[in-house]
């Protein structure tokens, strides 16, 4: 009878142990873009801004960075995800100065960095554009496993580009952290750049 009571009081005693300590643990953060934490590419870049600027990933130590390939004459998944990361900066308030967005052209043929300096800040003063001659593009290309293909139109002039759509984002340690699918709203991507910058 007393060893009984005795195992009843030791299990009353674990139980509210467990309870208190379900009660002080926070709730898992989780991110909702893809986590591509410890990917071995993606390590960096070496491309002019528009603003004639040399420009490396570790110029913006202490920000989360957010990079988007693309090209100004993109009809469509250029200027939503702009747009869509221009609505992201406004959500995020004052914690907005802490990120970078930067999109590097894949069409360096047409996209001169004056024609970056207008393109790119219209959606967000604090933007950057960046591109590179022919085979510094080829190189961050593929040093971020992003696919990009010249599609002949009309007129030698006329063509297009097809290219990966998703964006990458970078934690204020310069570490690559995850991958932004395109067109899924500022929701999910204010979440997670607020855990990286928590």
């Amino acid at each position: 009878m007393h060893f009984s009571s005795l195992l009843r009081s030791f299990v009353i005693a674990v139980t509210a142990l467990f309870l208190l300590a379900g009660c002080n643990r926070q709730p898992e953060q989780v991110f909702k873009n893809t986590d591509i934490t410890g990917l071995d590419y993606a390590r960096g870049f070496t491309l002019t801004d528009h603003t004639g600027k040399t420009r490396t990933l570790a110029d913006f130590k202490g920000k989360a960075v957010v990079v988007f390939f693309g090209f100004t004459q993109c009809p469509d998944v250029c200027p939503t995800t702009m747009a869509e990361m221009a609505n992201v900066m406004k959500e995020l308030g004052p914690s907005a100065d802490k990120v970078q967005v930067l999109f590097i052209t894949v069409d360096p043929e047409r996209d001169t960095q004056q024609l970056l300096a207008q393109y790119v800040p219209a959606f967000d003063p604090r933007f950057l554009g960046l591109v590179g001659d022919k085979a510094a593009t080829d190189a961050v290309a593929k040093e971020f496993k992003v696919f990009y293909q010249k599609v002949p139109g009309k007129t030698p002039g006329s063509y297009s580009v097809d290219h990966t759509a998703g964006s990458y984002v970078f934690d204020p340690q310069g570490r690559i952290r995850l991958f932004i699918r395109h067109g899924q709203g500022p929701e999910p991507i204010v979440h997670d750049l607020k855990m990286l910058l928590s």
